[in-house]
């Protein structure tokens, strides 16, 4: 090796190979087809080790932007192929790098057929990649992430499996939507319906993922309230008059959404329905709150959060974070964050049918939902899930 070993690596690469294993053996007995053989601990200790030392390198001042997946050339749909393959080497992924940036785009790695030890090798890049292909991505200098396909052409964002910056590592909990109140979109967000649903979900779109995605995207912090449809209770938690009211509402998401199941199987569809996620997400950078139904009606943007007349002021919150290992903590708001985590908690604590949604310019990612198991409000830190 011609640079020193990611420690981090080592350690990660045997829980990532059970979870691999997992998913590959639930698929081949749910008959899914074209499912990959599962990477074992030593090929994602070299994949994540080598994306880790190219994020630290630089091309013409150039942060590299790279995805890699673990699939053969004949497994992958249409593949452009190298003529000589190249070496799962920083040097070799930083200097290709910026033919691969764009989203969805990958190059693909496999073992040298030509190497005698089976080493591994960039053979290409490939666009569309079989169901629970093993992904490595590098997300910014230091942080890696290590996700899973869904299946699909519009399968939607991929599934987290750990995430690794530096010397830490969080392994991605699947259990963290087993909780006994755990609402129907937030369970949705955190993506963790099913994992049967990962691979035969093929024509639906995880919006809330999505249009969380977004949010974070533009860097500038927002808040999204998904209230109930049909309902204007919560009015009764915003400071009137709203300075961005939308009349009539704004529904070209939530028709997209009821489009048949046949038209959402498109790839027209799909992008369609990216644009329409991105100006959504978009109005969350005006200071205020963006307020959608939870059919993606948009009601309002610019929107200030005031205490329910009557209402007393939320004191606590329990916060966790679907990773292995967390424990729940509570907390005042206060400690959360600003002023958005504030008048996020309050507002849930208030509308308790309705979910909030917070993005933080530090790119941290928190969802706000009633717990009555709890009798609280629970903050539930989902920046890992959103890589």
């Amino acid at each position: 090796m011609t640079h020193p070993a990611y420690p981090a690596a080592r350690i990660v690469a045997p829980k990532i190979e059970a979870h691999f294993a997992q998913h590959a053996a639930d698929a081949e007995r749910r008959g899914i087809a074209g499912v990959p053989a599962p990477p074992d601990a030593r090929t994602l200790e070299a994949l994540i080790d080598a994306a880790f030392w190219a994020s630290l390198r630089r091309e013409e001042s150039y942060v590299p932007k790279i995805s890699m997946t673990f699939v053969s050339p004949e497994a992958a749909p249409h593949p452009l192929r190298f003529e000589r393959p190249l070496p799962l080497d920083p040097d070799a992924l930083v200097k290709v790098a910026p033919a691969v940036e764009r989203a969805g785009i990958h190059l693909g790695v496999w073992r040298d057929p030509a190497g005698e030890d089976r080493g591994l090798c960039v053979w290409g890049t490939v666009r569309a990649i079989p169901p629970v292909s093993a992904v490595v991505e590098v997300a910014a200098p230091g942080l890696i992430v290590v996700k899973h396909h869904r299946g699909g052409p519009a399968a939607g964002k991929f599934v987290n499996v750990a995430v690794l910056e530096g010397d830490r590592i969080k392994i991605v909990d699947e259990r963290a939507s087993s909780l006994p109140d755990c609402p129907p979109l937030l369970t949705s967000l955190l993506g963790f319906d099913s994992p049967s649903s990962w691979v035969t979900d093929t024509e639906t779109v995880n919006v809330l993922v999505q249009l969380a995605v977004s949010m974070r995207a533009h860097g500038r912090g927002g808040l999204l309230l998904v209230v109930p449809s049909g309902s204007a209770a919560w009015l009764e938690s915003i400071v009137r008059p709203v300075p961005y009211a939308v009349d009539p509402p704004f529904q070209e998401l939530a028709e997209l959404t009821r489009e048949p199941r046949e038209t959402k199987r498109t790839r027209l569809w799909q992008e369609t329905v990216n644009r329409a996620v991105d100006a959504i997400a978009g109005l969350t950078a005006v200071d205020g709150a963006t307020v959608i139904t939870a059919a993606y009606d948009v009601l309002a943007f610019g929107a200030k959060i005031a205490r329910r007349k009557g209402s007393p002021q939320v004191e606590q919150v329990t916060i966790t974070e679907p990773v292995e290992g967390n424990i729940a903590q509570t907390l005042h708001p206060t400690q959360l964050g600003g002023t958005r985590h504030l008048s996020s908690a309050q507002f849930v604590h208030d509308q308790r049918d309705a979910v909030a949604l917070v993005a933080s310019q530090d790119g941290r990612f928190t969802v706000f939902a009633w717990s009555p198991c709890e009798a609280m409000v629970h903050a539930h830190r989902v920046e890992t899930l959103l890589l």
